[in-house]
């Protein structure tokens, strides 16, 4: 009986987790280049997917043969993405900071200084965990949702790798008590502003068309009171970071909550457009947000 397909991943990524650490850089992200460009031609579906979302960010006027070319690159920063990943716990704390250069901080210093916990909101952009690898290495205790990969030994594996300088990982289908309690304390909690793992989230215009975001950073903002802080983590052609933090949103209480919920979506939306549309080839989301619509 063959391997299940879920299996088949943990050990690859596993055999790429112990042989990549040990490539540099100047290497390694030709590397993950041409990696990049193998899973382009290997995954028909997941390129379909991708295909779908570059095309309602690049609009109708946008050839084919544009779409397709930005689609490549895609490729190429999830490989890059994963490069960086299995090489990050032989990397240093500063090794890592130097790596970041990070504009916006003024804001989320005035919120610890005032011991006030803030939501997190970025997309899977650029190098999406650079932003909250960022807070943590400047002393921030910051707690995530991840999706709970299967097998479990797969979660483990790759929360481990995530969580290597210091991000705290929990499962999003396990109990979200501890994000309201992490606020309290005046922690910082990551979470995604355009892939519904949960499938609770909201229609809403993004990018022109009806599609499917998620809500639960709105959600808990307004339960909470917590500001949300959008941040975007550009890879930079050296593969260097900039890491731009935009100013606290704070979410308005007029007693009618979902309509509530929308506009805080709505005002998350709109700062995640203008990032994605200035640089489509890092939005590295490999599910189609339109696509759910009415499914």
């Amino acid at each position: 009986m063959g391997l299940d397909q879920s299996y088949l991943s943990y050990y690859l990524l596993r055999l790429a987790g112990t042989i990549l650490p040990h490539i540099p850089p100047r290497w390694g992200y030709p590397l993950a280049t041409r990696g990049g460009d193998l899973a382009y031609y290997l995954t028909p579906k997941q390129r379909a997917r991708v295909r779908d979302n570059i095309r309602h960010v690049l609009g109708t006027r946008a050839t084919p043969q544009q779409v397709e070319k930005v689609v490549r690159q895609v490729y190429h920063h999830i490989a890059a993405n994963y490069y960086d990943l299995f090489r990050q716990p032989t990397l240093s704390p500063e090794e890592i900071d130097q790596l970041i250069t990070l504009e916006g901080w003024e804001h989320v210093e005035a919120l610890a200084r005032e011991k006030k916990g803030f939501i997190l909101t970025t997309a899977h952009f650029g190098g999406f965990e650079i932003v909250a690898q960022a807070c943590a290495l400047r002393g921030l205790s910051v707690v995530v949702p991840a999706e709970h990969l299967r097998p479990e030994r797969l979660f483990r594996y790759i929360a481990g790798l995530r969580m290597s300088k210091g991000l705290r990982l929990i499962p999003i289908d396990g109990p979200l008590l501890v994000l309201f309690r992490a606020l309290r304390r005046g922690e910082v909690v990551g979470l995604a502003a355009d892939r519904d793992i949960t499938n609770t989230g909201l229609v809403t215009d993004f990018f022109g068309a009806p599609g499917h975001l998620p809500r639960g950073y709105a959600d808990l903002a307004l339960r909470t009171g917590a500001p949300i802080v959008v941040g975007f983590g550009y890879r930079q052609p050296d593969n260097t970071f900039l890491a731009q933090l935009e100013p606290p949103l704070y979410l308005e209480k007029t007693g009618d909550h979902e309509q509530d919920v929308r506009i805080g979506v709505a005002k998350v939306v709109s700062i995640m457009e203008r990032h994605i549309a200035s640089h489509p080839e890092q939005w590295v989301l490999t599910y189609s947000i339109w696509r759910k619509v009415g499914q």
